[in-house]
């Protein structure tokens, strides 16, 4: 589909479905200098990315936000992560900003592993986040990092989500994988993780940790479109536990940085032919039920 058809597509779609709008839990607003680091890294086609991204959204700001709410997404995140120090506080600063102005995002924020940690997380916390992010391939930090013991336990305790990248696509880092997940879930049982991309390419073993674990969520972003499925398939034989976890799955996008239309996301989801009580909740209903969200 082009980016012309999008909006036909998922109109159609939210009709048939029923949906009142689409809730995207993985979408990213950084401030611009951010935001234009991280295309030329995808420009690059830099060593996480592994291979030519090309993106389709690159537009500003308020553009991509009439583009999102053209589509009926009714909420949004404003995904953000810190690769060094000294950088996570700061960025949450923008993200409650930016919530501020935008009443349908989600209050978002972040952190690293640096000494300071505690007092910037709680005080994010305190401001009204809703859902944090960490990029475990990014930041180069083993989760289980002792400086991050106590934002997990005020985190968890709090049952605010944390949107995680931690499988090893497109490219593998000397922390990512399910083994630092399912250490850190022995910790902290209640923790309330929502695991990027369904753990790609590590399907399975990160779909065994949310069997022991009733707080584990996954978000499909990029799952199943033909991009992702040429790299890093998910396999036939764990079909059926899409089904199994139809109340934990939730549509993630990863807009803007992505480098095919928006309707291609949701489209493949439709595919998989799972049904229509199962398109409801992922692209909409669980999402609603986490974050507390009206339900029409």
């Amino acid at each position: 589909m082009t980016r012309d058809a999008d909006g036909d597509y998922i109109a159609g779609l939210r009709d048939r479905l029923g949906l009142p709008g689409i809730v995207d839990i993985h979408t990213h607003f950084m401030p611009d200098q951010v935001m234009r680091k991280v295309w030329q890294y995808f420009d690059a086609a830099g060593p996480l990315t592994a291979r030519e991204w090309p993106i389709v959204y690159r537009d500003e700001e308020q553009v991509r936000l009439k583009t999102l709410r053209g589509f009926g997404v009714r909420t949004f995140t404003s995904l953000v992560y810190a690769h060094k120090p000294d950088m996570a506080a700061w960025l949450n600063e923008w993200t409650a900003y930016f919530a501020a102005r935008t009443p349908d995002c989600l209050h978002t924020a972040t952190f690293y592993p640096e000494h300071h940690v505690a007092s910037y997380a709680e005080a994010a916390i305190e401001a009204g986040a809703r859902i944090f992010k960490v990029h475990v391939q990014v930041g180069g930090f083993h989760p289980g990092d002792p400086l991050l013991t106590g934002v997990w336990g005020k985190l968890q305790e709090a049952g605010i989500p944390v949107l995680i990248h931690c499988g090893s696509g497109p490219a593998p880092g000397p922390f990512t994988g399910p083994e630092p997940i399912a250490d850190l879930m022995k910790r902290f049982p209640r923790l309330r993780l929502i695991i990027a991309h369904m753990g790609a390419p590590e399907y399975s073993e990160f779909l065994d940790i949310a069997a022991a674990y009733d707080s584990v969520l996954f978000d499909t972003t990029m799952n199943f479109t033909d991009f992702f499925e040429s790299a890093d398939p998910f396999p036939a034989t764990e079909r059926g536990r899409l089904r199994d976890f139809a109340d934990r799955i939730l549509f993630g996008s990863d807009f803007p940085n992505i480098p095919y239309t928006y309707s291609h996301a949701l489209y493949a989801l439709e595919r998989l032919e799972l049904g229509d009580d199962w398109l409801r909740k992922v692209c909409h209903d669980n999402a609603a039920r986490v974050f507390g969200l009206p339900v029409s």
